[in-house]
């Protein structure tokens, strides 16, 4: 089940619809799950994204994506079918998506699957779990049909 919100603006959210629901149809085949499993979706602008990062990771500004993971912290495991949340700032993929020339659709696309594999445990904080999390990116991107750098190769050209 996906549940796609709006805070402080309205958006299309008809192809990150899509694209979760074919991410968690490859999930559910890869673990061989038969739960359904549930991913919430929070599309946002600048305003909204700020806060979250102020409150969640002290840094005072707006960034493109935030993941809130439910398998960490005290309550994990408690409803292992539910992934988290992932909140895509629309007002910040508008802007990236002009400068790497695509789409605002093929940024929130790429920002969808960074999200999604950190609710997934990928990490790329050290080198070693960066380059797993690049491939993944690459491997989640291809399975959308996407032929796009994931943020993770992007960041380090």
């Amino acid at each position: 089940m996906i549940d796609v919100r709006q805070e402080g603006g309205a958006w299309s959210d008809d192809a990150v619809r899509a694209d979760a629901e074919r991410l968690l149809a490859h999930l559910a085949t890869k673990q061989d799950n038969a739960v359904e499993t549930e991913l919430s979706i929070v599309l946002c602008d600048d305003a909204f994204i700020h806060e979250l990062n102020r409150t969640w990771r002290g840094v005072d500004a707006p960034t493109d994506v935030l993941s809130f993971p439910m398998g960490e912290g005290e309550d994990a495991g408690i409803h292992a079918e539910v992934l988290g949340d992932v909140v895509i700032s629309m007002e910040t993929a508008s802007a990236q998506a002009a400068e790497h020339g695509h789409s605002s659709d093929t940024e929130v696309r790429v920002l969808l699957v960074h999200g999604f594999l950190h609710l997934l445990g990928y990490d790329h904080i050290d080198p070693v779990d960066a380059t797993e999390m690049r491939e993944a990116e690459g491997r989640m991107l291809a399975l959308l049909g996407a032929d796009q750098t994931g943020l993770i190769a992007r960041a380090s050209t």
